[in-house]
């Protein structure tokens, strides 16, 4: 036995990692291990890891309690044996401290550690083959991962760098020659005498990878990076369909998407990425003060804060994975800088700002923009940012992912480590009780105040604290009535009572009206700079007019992603939900009367209607959407019962 745990402890630690507690008690009531938890181990391990108990059930969902495993030793034998059979499990993952019985409140269970699996594992899967075994996390349930997003995970495994790829029939003409003059201009600039400057553009081309040979099939042509830094977009598109580069300048620092100057491809740029970057930087730094500096006689017009805002954006570059449906996004407001690649990291968030470690999605791209003297050595740009924007004493970045579009985020925010005013406002409520507060939990409120909602990994970021003492904290914070929370395990997030209870970020989606992605395929140029297309999220701009028409037919747009939607929303809906969510037997008219409710003036994908009435997807799908559809109570988005992107909402006659 490794040690004695609470089980407080346990309902601790779900607020940091994904946790999943199973009975696993067997026919015999002596222990097994169940089938679905090779579910769980694959999604974990094709996420970002997380703990599997057995011998402890969570039901319902954040009240847990202890069975204990009468048999560990033959529980845990009968992991391993799974574990080293390929056809169980693609790949194990696990030593031997993985996998510990522990004693819980006087009950011996078995804890299975499950790592994140590195992009060479991946996809982890049951059974020998990854379509249809694979399966994803998503909102603290298990579901089987599509072909497209298998196929994807595939190609991460197996191609190192995603722009290496000799493009057939792409050649010279596809690309913008201004462009490419601009570049060469650099080049000379950066490295005046270079034998490459004065090489012929094809050659020159070739020298710096833009362009190659596929000696296996015998053709030569444009690799991806040297499309996507050179290319018309138009023609970018005929090769990665869901381009889409965007900036925008918010004018207040709220996060609302109205926006007083923006950048996307719309016919009157080349819209290519060395464009974009050389555009978008000067926007980023225009009105930044530079402190008057000589280096060698000569005044150097660059800051920390300059060179921060340069890694990012060509962070943002070099990892996107442009085969992705979310676009490229760069905003600026008043009080922040926000950074949007399609695509997860690599490699974890939490070591890849520690540095030193680095897996470039597209390292043909970084190497161009390396050569002209923008983005730094490989595993240092992150640390750069953090370092450069820790030494103006501001806001630690926020660096996070999203599951559902794949994506990553970076927020760089100008405010003080303490705001006065954030501090000011939480003492006209609190009084002499905020001072009193430990450090950390000042820490909290703060952030809760001028970020809008704090939570369980943000203080991790930002403290050195045990993740158990910050739980215990936060549950003080909201026994005492000054903070409140929302949601359940690592989803919950904190907020002041007298506050709106939404982010503050520049992503977020703030009401319940999210853009589905799947809905923007092909971005057009025509209407990008369209006012009247831009009134809820930057993405609806890059609709084909036929979507737009389409779009605008339906109530809302489809909500897809549970995380997408604001605590205040959720909370509602839960609401609404909650006949069904906490009676597994709940009559078949309260089912449909609650599906109903909830799909009311807005269309809810299948995977949220699932969170939020605690039933499986397909069984929900099968016996209680698709029965409604064709009774005429609910209305489809998409004829494909079975469409990923499939939401429903009330037929005009049930709404009635």
């Amino acid at each position: 036995m490794t040690g004695k745990w609470r089980l407080e402890d346990v309902a601790a630690l779900s607020e940091g990692v994904d946790v999943e507690c199973k009975a696993a008690q067997g026919r015999d009531g002596r222990g097994e291990v169940p089938d679905d938890f090779w579910k769980s181990y694959s999604a974990m391990a094709n996420g970002e890891g997380g703990v599997i108990w057995l011998g402890i059930q969570e039901k319902p969902r954040g009240n847990f309690s202890v069975l204990g495993l009468a048999d560990v030793e033959r529980v845990r034998k009968t992991v391993w044996d799974c574990l080293h059979n390929r056809q169980k499990i693609s790949a194990n993952l696990l030593s031997d401290v993985h996998v510990q019985p522990l004693i819980v409140d006087g009950k011996t269970v078995l804890q299975i550690d499950v790592p994140r699996a590195t992009r060479k594992d991946k996809p982890v899967h049951i059974g020998g083959n990854p379509f249809g075994g694979t399966y994803l996390r998503r909102h603290e349930g298990d579901y089987q991962a599509d072909d497209e997003t298998v196929r994807r995970i595939l190609a991460e495994r197996v191609e190192d760098s995603r722009d290496d790829r000799v493009l057939k029939n792409f050649g010279f003409n596809d690309l913008d020659m201004e462009t490419v003059a601009a570049y060469r201009n650099r080049f000379s600039a950066v490295k005046p005498g270079h034998v490459w400057s004065d090489l012929p553009v094809e050659v020159f081309l070739e020298r710096i990878g833009a362009y190659g040979t596929d000696r296996e099939k015998g053709h030569g042509g444009l690799r991806i990076a040297g499309l996507l830094m050179f290319g018309r977009a138009e023609v970018v598109r005929d090769a990665l369909p869901y381009y889409m580069v965007d900036y925008q300048e918010r004018p207040e620092a709220r996060t609302e998407k109205r926006w007083v100057d923006r950048l996307v491809p719309d016919g009157s740029w080349s819209g290519n990425l060395y464009d974009f970057f050389r555009r978008v930087y000067q926007k980023l730094t225009a009105d930044l003060k530079v402190p008057f500096q000589l280096k060698e006689g000569q005044r150097i017009d660059d800051s920390p804060v300059h060179e921060a805002l340069r890694e990012a954006l060509v962070n943002t570059l070099i990892h996107a994975d442009y085969t992705g449906r979310v676009s490229v996004m760069v905003v600026k407001r008043p009080d922040m800088f926000g950074f949007r690649n399609p695509g997860r990291m690599r490699i974890p968030p939490e070591i890849a700002v520690h540095g030193g470690n680095s897996d470039c999605r597209n390292r043909r791209l970084q190497t161009m923009f390396q050569q002209v003297g923008y983005g730094d050595h490989a595993g240092s740009g992150l640390p750069k940012i953090y370092s450069n924007w820790a030494g103006q004493h501001w806001s630690r970045p926020i660096l996070y992912e999203l599951a559902e579009p794949e994506q990553t985020l970076m927020e760089l925010r100008m405010s003080s480590l303490v705001p006065e005013q954030a501090v000011a406002e939480i003492v006209s409520h609190l009084g002499d009780q905020f001072w009193a507060l430990p450090e950390l939990a000042r820490l909290a409120l703060v952030t809760a105040q001028s970020e809008g909602v704090v939570s369980h990994a943000r203080l991790r970021e930002m403290s050195t604290e045990h993740p158990t003492d910050i739980t215990k904290m936060l549950a003080g914070l909201v026994r005492n009535e000054m903070l409140v929370s929302y949601g359940a395990g690592r989803g919950t997030v904190y907020c002041l009572p007298w506050q709106e209870r939404e982010p503050k970020g520049l992503f977020e989606t703030t009401g319940s009206r999210p853009e589905s992605p799947e809905l923007h395929a092909k971005p057009p140029e025509l209407h990008a700079n369209t006012p009247e297309l831009h009134a809820n999220t930057p993405e609806l701009s890059t609709e084909s007019q036929e979507r737009v028409d389409e779009a605008s037919s339906k109530p809302d747009a489809p909500i897809l992603d549970w995380s997408s939607i604001a605590p205040s929303e959720q909370a509602r809906l839960s609401d609404l939900a909650l006949p069904v969510s906490s009676n597994r037997h709940a009559r078949k008219e309260v089912l449909q009367g609650a599906v109903l409710a909830l799909c009311r003036g807005q269309y809810l994908g299948t995977r949220v209607l699932a969170q939020l009435l605690s039933r499986d997807p397909d069984d929900l799908r099968k016996r209680t959407l698709n029965p409604m559809v064709k009774a005429g109570q609910l209305k489809a988005a998409y004829p494909a019962a079975n469409d990923p992107r499939q939401a429903y909402t009330a037929a005009d006659k049930a709404s009635e």
